[in-house]
C-alpha cells in the first residue's frame, strides 16, 4: 500500500474545517491524523467530523506526537511564524496559510529553520497548483499575447457584517493587505518570473474596524516596464480576477484565486476571443498532493520556502508605502 502523510491540523479555523481537511481526506497522499486547539472540546468536535483519531487541547501536544508527519497551520497571522518554526524544530513538515509571517524578518527565520532542520515548508497559496493557472503562465511565457505589458488583479470580499472578525484586529495581523494582497502580488511574480523594483500603495483604514486597512490599491513596478495594478478589500463585492495584457493580446481569468470555483479563462487576440473551459478541480487537493509528493517521494517543490520570503518582502514594501503615502523601492528593505 502506498504510504500516506499523516497530517496534524493546528487550529479549527473555517479554512481548515471547510477546505483543507476535506482536501486532505480527498487527496491521494494524506490522511487527517490529529487535530489540536487551545479548546479541547473544539478539537474533539472537529476530530469527530474529520475522522481524525486524535484530538489535543494544545498545539505543543500535537507537535509531540511522533505519528504526525506534517502540520497545517491556519492560525491567526501573528502566530504563523512562531508555530511554523516550532513545528519544524519538532520534526514536522509545515503547510502554513498565507501570509507565512508578519514581515520579511520573520520569514527569514522560517527559511533558516527549514534549511537547518531539513523540513519541507510551504506557504498556503492554493491557486498556484491549478492547471488552469499553469496553462495561462505557459501561454504568456510562450509569447501567445506578445510582449508582456500589464497585469491587473483583484481580490475583494465582504467580511464587514461583524466588527469582531479577527481580520479586523491590528495586533493579530489584520487588514486587507495581510489577508488578501498576497494573491495578486504572488501571481504577478509568478506570471512574470520577475522580482519587483518599487511599489506605490494607497490604503483606506476604518475606525469601526480596529483601524485596519479595509481596502488597498496599488501599483507594483517590475523590470522592463511591466507593472501590476492591484486592489484588495474586506468590505466590497467579491472579486478574484486576473488579467494579463500583452502587445498582441490579453488573457482574462475571472476566478483566478478560488480554491474550488475556477471557470476557465478567455484569450483575446487579434480581434478574436477563445474560451478555455475545463472540469472544475479542487486546488486545495492539488496543493495537498503536491506537498505530499515533495515529502514522500522527494519531488521538487513548485515553490521553495524562499518564495514565501520574496512574497513577504513585497508585502512589507506595500505596507510601508501605504503607511507613509509614498513610493517605496524594494532596495530600501535590504
Amino acid at each position: 500500500m502506498r504510504p500516506k502523510l499523516k497530517w496534524g491540523i493546528m487550529g479549527t479555523a473555517s479554512v481548515a474545517r471547510d477546505s483543507v481537511i476535506p482536501a486532505v481526506r480527498e487527496s491521494e497522499t494524506g490522511i487527517v491524523a490529529a487535530v489540536a486547539s487551545r479548546n479541547l472540546d473544539k478539537s474533539r468536535r472537529l476530530a469527530e467530523q474529520s475522522g481524525a483519531e486524535k484530538a489535543y487541547g494544545s498545539y505543543n501536544e500535537l507537535l509531540q506526537d511522533p505519528e504526525v508527519d506534517a502540520v497545517y497551520i491556519p492560525l491567526p497571522n501573528h502566530l504563523h511564524a512562531e508555530w511554523s518554526i516550532a513545528a519544524m524544530q519538532a520534526g514536522k513538515h509545515v503547510l502554513c496559510e498565507k501570509p507565512a509571517a508578519l514581515n520579511a524578518g520573520q520569514a527569514r527565520r522560517i527559511l533558516e529553520t527549514a534549511r537547518s532542520t531539513g523540513m519541507h515548508f510551504s506557504e498556503g497559496l492554493m491557486y498556484r497548483y491549478h492547471p488552469q493557472l499553469k496553462e495561462v503562465r505557459n501561454r504568456i511565457r510562450g509569447g501567445e499575447i506578445g510582449e508582456l505589458r500589464l497585469i491587473r488583479a483583484c481580490f475583494t470580499c465582504c467580511s464587514s457584517h461583524t466588527s469582531s472578525n479577527i481580520r479586523f484586529q491590528r495586533e493579530f495581523g489584520g487588514g486587507a493587505l495581510y489577508d488578501l494582497a498576497e494573491y495578486p502580488l504572488s501571481a504577478a511574480r509568478w506570471m512574470t518570473g520577475l522580482e519587483p523594483e518599487a511599489v506605490t500603495v494607497h490604503a483606506v483604514h476604518s475606525e469601526g474596524y480596529g483601524e485596519v486597512d479595509m481596502a488597498a490599491s496599488g501599483l507594483v513596478e517590475f523590470p522592463g516596464g511591466v507593472s501590476l495594478l492591484f486592489d484588495c478589500g474586506l468590505w466590497s463585492e467579491e472579486r478574484r480576477c486576473l488579467e494579463i495584457v500583452g502587445s498582441r493580446g490579453r488573457i482574462e481569468v475571472p476566478h483566478a484565486f478560488s480554491g474550488k470555483e475556477q471557470s476557465g479563462y478567455s484569450l483575446y487576440r487579434e480581434g478574436e476571443q477563445t474560451e478555455s473551459r475545463e472540469e472544475p478541480l479542487n486546488a486545495y487537493v492539488l496543493e495537498i498532493d503536491h506537498f505530499g509528493r515533495c515529502v514522500l517521494e522527494g519531488a521538487e517543490p513548485d515553490f521553495a520556502a524562499s518564495d514565501a520570503l520574496a512574497n513577504l518582502l513585497l508585502l512589507d514594501a506595500c505596507r510601508l508605502s501605504a503607511d507613509e503615502r509614498r513610493r517605496v523601492t524594494l532596495d530600501e528593505l535590504d
